[in-house]
């Protein structure tokens, strides 16, 4: 373990952590029972997860033997969420954070945690000012661990997202500016869920009107594209017309 991480620890013996079961938050708690912390992870579930990620954290959680508790949030609820703005995901956050806080203070742990790393751009996610204002540590980021450094260590961990690939919300899928509705996520949760049942990883399904955008990495392109009828028929019930993005750019 990196040896700020263990002197992180060292000091701090009692946290919550704020996990969705991905491959930072994953190696934070590893690391953080590892070093023998009282620690408890929080999923926060909501519209803008879809289902296979509870599903995903509550396995590994079991499988680094670690209390989970599962909160519910009607993030739609609120307006400022649900219209898309470009700052949308930074009151998204702030009902994540404020409901995970609330639950681990209930809980007895006064430290919240999440698994923002040293290779996370502050100035391009919305979301790390709500971190700041609800008190958020961040050990990987503190302790200089970037994204490469915790792949290298989880996999030598044995953990099972060493090279689990980024997911952001579903959310994400659609155009900023547009309402975002149930009806809209879900929709592209099936297409996703389609996508990966043919054997793909990594990519996107953007949703642009009642159009798919499919949006894949550099390695999955040539097949997307050979296969292009066949994903445009086992997507055709969700969407009018499916094109594949011949200049893939999934970051979010």
């Amino acid at each position: 373990m990196n040896k700020r991480l263990e002197e992180f620890f060292a000091v701090n013996r009692k946290i919550a952590v704020a996990f969705s079961g991905g491959v930072d938050s994953t190696y934070l708690l590893y690391a953080a029972v590892k070093a023998g912390a009282d620690v408890k992870a929080y999923y926060v579930k909501s519209v803008f997860q879809p289902g296979f990620e509870f599903e995903d954290a509550k396995n590994v959680a079991d499988q680094i033997n670690c209390a989970l508790s599962m909160i519910e949030a009607d993030v739609l609820s609120d307006e400022r969420v649900k219209s898309n703005p470009p700052d949308r995901c930074y009151y998204c956050k702030q009902h994540i954070m404020r409901a995970i806080t609330e639950a681990a203070r209930n809980d007895g742990y006064d430290m919240v945690c999440d698994g923002t790393n040293a290779s996370d751009d502050a100035d391009d996610r919305p979301g790390f000012r709500a971190l700041g204002e609800y008190g958020i540590r961040s050990p990987l980021r503190e302790c200089g661990l970037t994204k490469e450094d915790i792949r290298k260590a989880s996999r030598e961990a044995g953990l099972p997202t060493w090279n689990k690939p980024a997911y952001a919300c579903l959310a994400t899928r659609i155009l900023m500016g547009e309402t975002i509705t149930e009806e809209k996520l879900e929709i592209t949760e099936s297409a996703e869920s389609i996508l990966h049942g043919m054997g793909f990883r990594d990519f996107r399904v953007r949703m642009r009107g009642k159009n798919a955008l499919v949006q894949l990495t550099e390695k999955q392109l040539d097949e997307a594209l050979a296969r292009e009828k066949e994903i445009s028929e086992a997507l055709s019930d969700l969407y009018n017309e499916v094109k594949i993005d011949g200049s893939p750019r999934i970051s979010s």
